[in-house]
């Protein structure tokens, strides 16, 4: 608990660095850029980000497991992960390179828009690298690249880049944010774990890995498709101004998103230790206490964000107010999803196939609920914008149908009691939408500046009055006694 309780603290950090990063990026896009250069942007990045999840094939959970083990020195380990990662990364960047069309489903792009294909090995790369620096409790790397490096190399070069390459400024700043995040995580890795001495590459052990990692590679695409399918989608039935507008609110709700990741990396390694121990109270006890971290801040940071939607998306723009009612049920989503997440930590590892299968069933009914949204929609000829809010609401409903079903899977698994939620949730959301209401009756810019800290600083005091135990409030003491 207290390896758990570090790693999120810093991972906390790691959130609170990497809003003050993306919101300038937001800002600038949204503003020099405008909202339909941000939908071909986004559309093109829901196929980049997806064959860089492919590329890291399940490594970034089943690295710990191959580590736990210890069958081969841990840099050789580690090495033999990095090159199943660049061999599969290498022929999705082959493949997107020779058939760039699915990057771009509105058919506009530029010759800088093409080489976007090209950071998919770095990413996949820098994922492998911090789930090694993970498994040694090596919570810094991962907030020094993803939540320092990348966000504020993006939006510093989309700033640099409009002046020099206007149309594709968007995709310049993307690169060398990747670049330069997997160079921050390389350094620390081979300080770490040293250079692979005596170490052979063989195709059959690499082989068996990679087999090996396959149900992984498949949930990890799952789980990820659930956050991109609605942007892909959106590009097929809706125009790229809303899609952008979409985008920009996805990304103020992916914001919270990175509190529950804030805890995967130091939450698998736990885990593994605590199955060869066969101790599967501590799973479920570990689950429930992280999942119940994860829903209080997340609920909190949605009702902060949620309730002045309006002024938060006006400022990346006037164009994207209308994505207000699309930012509400997004960080709902956030909300439901965290005991999903929670509960899939513990399922790839103790029932890989049936966390696969469940996965997978969630992805077509959020797939189905999406397409049925749009189709009514073009029946009653509502306004483009309202694709943006089915989208939203067909997410949320799909991740909380799956929070119930994996939780379940994982409570008779372990036959231990798997449930995060706790009635303090409610006593804290209830003053602080009132106090929330009653910023909204503010001048925008006062909303937004006193409103959402007000929001913020009245939760959090009712969560840790009401909610929070002393086991809990491990999670804000840097010195916690053995014991614990």
């Amino acid at each position: 608990m207290a390896a758990l309780a570090k790693g999120g603290r810093t991972n906390f950090l790691g959130f609170l660095l990497r809003l003050a990063a993306r919101l300038p990026f937001l800002f600038i896009a949204g503003r020099l850029y405008g909202a339909e250069s941000l939908g071909r942007f986004a559309s093109a990045l829901v196929i980049i980000e997806l064959t860089s999840q492919l590329a890291t094939l399940g490594q970034k959970r089943g690295l710990a497991q191959q580590l736990s083990r210890a069958e081969q020195p841990d840099a050789h380990i580690v090495a033999d992960g990095m090159v199943l990662s660049m061999m599969t990364g290498a022929a999705l960047t082959a493949l997107l390179l020779v058939f760039p069309e699915p990057m771009f489903p509105s058919g506009q792009y530029t010759s800088i828009d093409l080489l976007l294909p090209l950071t998919i090995i770095p990413f996949a790369l820098t994922d492998v690298s911090l789930a090694a620096l993970a498994y040694r409790y090596d919570i810094g790397s991962t907030v020094k690249a993803r939540s320092v490096v990348e966000p504020w190399a993006i939006s510093i070069m989309a700033g640099i880049a409009f002046f020099l390459v206007p149309k594709s400024g968007l995709a310049v700043a993307y690169i060398v944010s990747i670049f330069a995040a997997a160079l921050t995580a390389f350094i620390p890795l081979v300080r770490a774990y040293g250079l692979p001495r005596g170490w052979i590459p063989h195709p059959g052990r690499i082989g068996r890995l990679a087999i090996a990692n396959l149900p992984l590679a498949a949930a990890d695409a799952v789980e990820w498709g659930t956050r991109r399918l609605d942007i892909g989608l959106l590009g097929i039935f809706a125009s790229p101004t809303a899609v952008g507008v979409y985008y920009v609110a996805q990304q103020v709700a992916s914001l919270p998103q990175k509190l529950k990741t804030s805890f995967e990396p130091i939450l698998g390694p736990v885990i593994t230790r605590a199955l060869k121990d066969k101790d599967y109270a501590a799973i479920a006890k570990q689950v429930c206490q992280v999942g119940f971290w994860i829903t209080a801040a997340q609920a909190g940071i949605a009702l902060a964000l949620g309730i002045p939607g309006e002024g938060v998306m006006g400022l990346v723009g006037p164009n994207f107010v209308g994505g207000t009612g699309a930012l509400a049920f997004l960080l709902a989503a956030e909300v439901v999803a965290a005991t999903a997440v929670v509960s899939e930590a513990a399922l790839v590892y103790v029932a890989r196939m049936r966390n696969l299968w469940v996965s997978l069933g969630t992805i077509a009914l959020q797939a189905v609920l999406t397409v049925g949204v749009m189709l009514l929609i073009d029946l009653y000829d509502f306004n483009q914008l309202y694709r943006a809010g089915g989208a939203a609401f067909s997410l949320m409903l799909a991740l909380g149908i799956a929070s119930l079903i994996k939780a379940w899977m994982l409570s008779r698994i372990l036959d231990q009691r798997v449930n995060n939620w706790r009635w303090a949730l409610v006593y804290a959301a209830i003053p602080a939408a009132l106090v929330g209401w009653l910023a909204t009756h503010l001048p925008e810019w006062a909303e937004l500046l006193f409103g959402i800290p007000a929001i913020l600083l009245t939760y959090g005091f009712v969560i840790w009055k009401k909610g929070f135990g002393p086991e809990d409030r491990v999670l804000f003491r840097k010195k916690v006694e053995a014991e614990t």
